[in-house]
């Protein structure tokens, strides 16, 4: 499954790059994330809690940023095992930042493969949580740009 979108954030390109490299500030805006512990500068670890359909799943979530190219370029691989059931999530992420004058366009791409019990409900069922998941993530960024912006990452470029 293929999630693409776009958001514009009224900030230079450089000040979204450093923004987003800040992961507690970054897992503050995907719902349902806590709990998020830095192993390294690129590895983190999470519980990610959400409701699919009628069921509620509660994933252990690993995330290894891949490749950083400031200030236009985020990739990370993300892992999570369900608690409780058998199955696997993992995706692959890729953010573009885009310089628009005083804004920047951010272009986002999530490729996830979900297996078990949460796999077999169905594309459609899964594309509708993804989707809903997505617009509540752009609406806290564009309310947190909004207002004053969090800190840059320990040890992030400036």
């Amino acid at each position: 499954m293929i999630v693409t979108g776009e958001l514009t954030l009224p900030a230079p390109r450089e000040t979204v790059f450093r923004v987003l490299q800040n992961a507690p500030f970054f897992a503050s805006c995907v719902e349902g994330v806590h709990d998020l512990k830095e192993i390294d500068a690129t590895h983190y670890d999470a519980v990610l809690d959400t409701k699919v359909a009628y069921m509620k799943f509660s994933f252990k979530v690993s995330v290894e940023v891949t490749k950083l190219t400031p200030p236009e370029r985020i990739e990370a691989r993300i892992e999570g095992t369900p608690l409780g059931i058998v199955g696997r999530f993992t995706a692959v992420s890729t953010t573009d930042l885009i310089d628009a004058g005083s804004e920047t366009l951010v272009k986002y791409s999530i490729d996830a493969n979900i297996t078990g019990k949460l796999g077999s409900m169905g594309q459609p069922v899964l594309k509708s949580k993804a989707k809903d998941m997505e617009q509540k993530f752009a609406e806290k960024m564009r309310a947190a740009f909004a207002g004053p912006l969090p800190e840059s990452a320990p040890g992030a470029a400036s």
